[in-house]
């Protein structure tokens, strides 16, 4: 459960850097800290793994939204909404077991 619960805080941290780059961007690395509150290490670390799912890209201002990130949200919104039914099913499998 440990390891689970590392990489939601990953992807979560993720998400609030992607949701900060939709709002503010071009954004760099110490402004995005600032904004979220997020170390940034972290930030960088998040901005990489954004840019390898071609969520972000990087320009000389700073990390712009992809073009079509509106697609890609509501993308990202479906598959979080069936994993939050895959832990609704584990739960109930292991309430009827107690």
């Amino acid at each position: 459960m440990d390891r689970l619960e590392d990489q939601v805080e990953k992807e979560g941290r993720d998400l609030v850097i992607l949701e900060a780059v939709i709002e503010n961007g071009p954004i760099g690395i110490v402004r995005l800290a600032e904004e979220t509150g997020v170390p940034k290490h972290k930030v960088r670390y998040s901005l990489r793994m954004l840019e390898d799912d071609e969520l972000v890209e990087p320009t000389p201002q700073g990390a712009v939204p992809a073009d079509d990130i509106e697609a890609r949200v509501a993308a990202i919104n479906d598959g979080l909404d069936r994993l939050v039914e895959q832990l609704d099913g584990l739960r109930d499998v292991f309430s009827s077991a107690e």
